[in-house]
C-alpha cells in the first residue's frame, strides 16, 4: 500500500506578526509576552519600568526569539501615542494587548478620590489610550486586541469597588470596539482571570500577612473551586489562541480563565 506523506501544520504560528504588550515586565504581562515571542511574533514589551522590560526582552532573545523593550506610561496619551507610531513606523501593529493595570483594595467607604482617579487613568484610560492608537494603526489590514479584564467584571469581591469598576469598564470597552471595528477586521476580545500567582501576591501576602503567608496563600487557592491558583503561562496560552489565525471567528467576547470561580461558586 502506497505511503502517503503527512505536513505538519504548526498551529498558533504568529510568525510576521508584531505584537504590543503593555505591563509586559512581569507577571501575567512577561508570561504574556515570552508564549506570543515562542509562537514567532515580534514583542514589543512595553512598561512603565524599562528595565523590567528590558529583562524580559533580553530573556527573549536569549532562547532566539524577537523583542524589544520600550518605556511606556499607559495612563499618558501622549506618550502611548508617539510610541506606537514610532513601533509601528518601523513593523507596522498586529497584535495589542491590554494587560498593564494596577490593583486597589478597599470598599466605597474606604476609597479616596485620588485611589479612584488613579484606578481609573490606568486601568481604564491606559486600555483607551492603548486602543484608540491602535485600531488607527490596524485599520488597513486588521488586527486584534485581547484586553485584561478580571472576575471582578462579573461578580461581587469583597473591598475591590475601584478595581471591579474599572474592570467593569474594560468589559464594556471590548465589546464596543469589536462591533464598531468589524468593518476594518479588527477583533477585540478579552480574558477574565481569577486568582494567578504571580510575584504580586507573594509581596501582598508578605505586607499583608507576615508570619502566615502560606496559611493566607492556601486559603487564596482553595477560593478558586478548582483548588489553586493559577499560573502566568496558562493566561498566556489563552492570549495566544486569541491572537492567532485560529481565534479568526471569535471576537466581542470575554473568556473566564478562573478555575471555575464565577460559574461554579454561584
Amino acid at each position: 500500500m502506497e505511503k502517503r506523506s503527512v505536513t505538519m501544520i504548526q498551529k498558533f504560528n504568529l510568525s510576521g506578526k508584531t505584537a504590543l504588550v503593555t505591563g509586559g515586565g512581569s507577571g501575567i504581562g512577561e508570561a504574556i509576552s515570552k508564549t506570543l515571542a515562542q509562537q514567532g511574533a515580534k514583542v514589543v514589551i512595553a512598561d512603565l519600568s524599562l528595565q523590567a522590560a528590558q529583562r524580559v526582552a533580553d530573556e527573549i532573545s536569549d532562547a532566539e526569539g524577537s523583542a524589544v523593550a520600550v518605556a511606556c506610561n499607559v495612563a499618558d496619551e501622549d506618550q502611548v501615542k508617539n510610541t506606537f507610531q514610532e513601533i509601528a513606523k518601523e513593523n507596522g501593529l498586529d497584535i495589542l494587548v491590554n494587560n498593564a493595570g494596577i490593583a486597589h483594595v478597599g470598599s466605597i467607604s474606604k476609597t479616596s478620590s485620588e485611589e479612584f482617579d488613579r484606578i481609573l487613568d490606568v486601568n481604564v484610560k491606559g486600555v483607551f489610550h492603548c486602543s484608540k492608537i491602535a485600531v488607527e494603526l490596524m485599520k488597513m489590514k486588521g488586527g486584534v486586541i485581547v484586553n485584561l479584564s478580571s472576575i471582578a467584571a462579573h461578580v461581587g469581591l469583597t473591598d475591590r469597588f475601584a478595581y471591579s469598576m474599572s474592570k467593569g469598564a474594560v468589559h464594556a470597552m471590548t465589546m464596543s470596539v469589536a462591533k464598531d471595528f468589524l468593518a476594518h477586521n479588527i477583533r477585540c476580545n478579552s480574558i477574565s482571570p481569577g486568582r494567578v500567582h504571580t510575584p504580586f501576591v507573594d509581596g501582598f501576602l508578605a505586607k499583608n500577612y507576615p508570619g502566615n503567608e502560606k496559611e493566607m496563600f492556601d486559603t487564596l487557592s482553595k477560593s478558586q473551586p478548582i483548588g489553586r491558583m493559577g499560573n502566568p503561562d496558562e493566561i498566556g496560552a489563552l492570549v495566544l489562541y486569541l491572537c492567532s489565525d485560529e481565534a479568526s471567528f471569535i471576537t466581542g467576547s470575554d473568556f473566564p480563565i478562573d478555575g471555575g470561580f464565577v460559574t461554579l461558586n454561584t
